[in-house]
């Protein structure tokens, strides 16, 4: 089992934003267990979060663009590559503009500092999607396919091919996470002479110059243009170098287009919000075809889980049965409605029910084709977690525990006299001051049959 990892302390870094131009600060904040990471927009009123999710992605165009009721991210891919590539799983990364400081047009300075604040394991078990069947988009319109096999780590190969001859096919390998800092991080995003002057004609590069982005010259340079581009670039001269790029730059790597097209893929697939576990093979990847795969994967991934029944040994002896639960749980039955508890931790429980058809319910609940209320399912969910969150006191037969929130309720199957019932719920957030907030499913029959976000409060008893 692998831990969650955030940072130590946070870190400071400053800059400007390749297509805003504006001068940036970005922060890098430690985050709790199952956060994720989300960006923060300080310089806007209530300081909105908008998580790094695919949903969020509205266009890929000069970068990957977030927007969540009406607050932009732009180009977030590179700082996601730093985070997913030292194996981070939980920061806040606050920013006061829409895009992050566009640094030297790679990742390394983002691992760099996140390396200066620390790499510190959390209490809480990491979600990695094991890759058991081939899983393909492909982008009919430009020909680009991004694959994902099963594989013992997760690994991701990238080639390109843009049709010019100044750079021709390139491919890269990145065999494990843990290389990502010395052969990927320090790729320099490119763009080719074509684009690079549509973007200077409308204003959409800024914050450009020739030390964070590889300018591939595809096309003869006119004098005019020329002038132009030392202009934007505040230069006296430019030449063309023997490789074809333009001067005042050194390539890293014979291949750094392809690595950098790696580094975007990692970036852009941390948009699924869950790790990996299987080889990624994209063939002229590119924002669109990047994240449009991270939304078909996390689709997958959701519904995998759905449909994901653990599975328990109900032969086994309980962690508490019933007479242990009532010890702590001030319920008594009727309205009692977990008979065991199966599994114990900081973080999450499993409670069990057997629904007979003597339950009293049943009796003015459809008694000629008998179905368990939902409400009552919800219900049996918290006092499962009832038991979580009462672990953690001394003396639980002092408390009551009340209903704060239930959200996102869904019931997907009937429940029937004749159903065992396991009940799992997970914590959302960390304990405090008695408030548990949870995520609880219920299953029967090797199905989903109900879930729900629940949030609940310890009341001391009055003597």
């Amino acid at each position: 089992m692998t831990k969650q990892r955030t940072i130590a302390n946070e870190v400071t870094l400053k800059g400007v934003g390749l297509h805003t131009g504006e001068k940036v600060t970005m922060k890098f904040v430690p985050a709790p267990v199952n956060h994720g990471f989300a960006f923060k927009r300080v310089d806007l009123e209530g300081e909105p979060i908008i998580e790094a999710d695919a949903s969020y992605v509205i266009n890929t165009q000069r970068g990957t663009n977030l927007e969540k009721h009406g607050v932009k991210i732009q180009t977030s891919e590179h700082v996601l590559a730093a985070l997913v590539g030292l194996d981070i799983d939980n920061v806040l990364i606050e920013l006061n503009s829409p895009e992050p400081p566009i640094m030297d047009g790679s990742s390394k300075f983002f691992v760099e500092a996140l390396e200066k604040a620390g790499v510190v394991e959390q209490d809480a078990a990491r979600e990695v999607f094991v890759v058991k069947d081939v899983i393909t988009y492909r982008d009919e319109a430009t020909g680009s396919e991004i694959t994902v096999i099963p594989a013992e780590e997760y690994q991701i190969t990238t080639m390109v091919d843009f049709g010019t001859k100044v750079l021709g096919t390139q491919n890269a390998t990145l065999e494990q996470i843990s290389d990502f800092k010395e052969e990927i991080s320090d790729a320099r995003t490119f763009s080719f002479l074509h684009e690079l002057e549509m973007l200077l004609e409308h204003g959409l590069i800024r914050g450009g110059d020739l030390n964070n982005a590889i300018v591939y010259v595809d096309k003869e340079i006119s004098e005019d243009t020329m002038k132009r581009l030392q202009k934007a670039f505040n230069k006296d001269r430019l030449s063309v170098k023997p490789n074809g790029i333009l001067d005042n730059l050194t390539l890293h790597y014979p291949n750094e287009a392809a690595r950098h097209k790696l580094l975007d893929v990692i970036g852009d697939l941390a948009l699924i919000g869950t790790r990996i576990r299987g080889k990624v093979i994209a063939n002229k990847p590119g924002h669109y075809v990047n994240t449009q795969f991270a939304k078909k994967l996390s689709k997958i991934i959701k519904l995998d889980k759905r449909n994901k029944v653990p599975t328990y040994d109900l032969n086994k002896e309980p962690l508490m049965d019933v007479s242990k639960i009532m010890k702590m749980l001030p319920h008594r039955p009727p309205f009692l409605l977990v008979d065991r508890i199966l599994e114990l931790s900081d973080t999450h429980v499993v409670g069990l029910k057997n629904v007979t058809m003597n339950e009293p319910f049943f009796v003015g609940h459809f008694p000629g084709a008998p179905v368990m209320p939902g409400v009552l399912q919800v219900e049996a969910m918290a006092q499962t977690g009832g038991i979580l969150v009462l672990s953690t006191v001394p003396d639980p037969e002092n408390y009551l525990t009340y209903f704060m929130k239930i959200d996102k309720v869904k019931f997907k199957q009937q429940v029937v006299p004749g159903d065992t019932l396991i009940f799992k719920c997970d914590l959302v957030s960390p304990i405090r001051r008695g408030i548990c907030h949870m995520q609880a499913y219920a299953y029967a029959n090797g199905k989903l049959v109900s879930e729900a976000e629940l949030m609940a409060q310890i009341v001391k008893t009055k003597k």
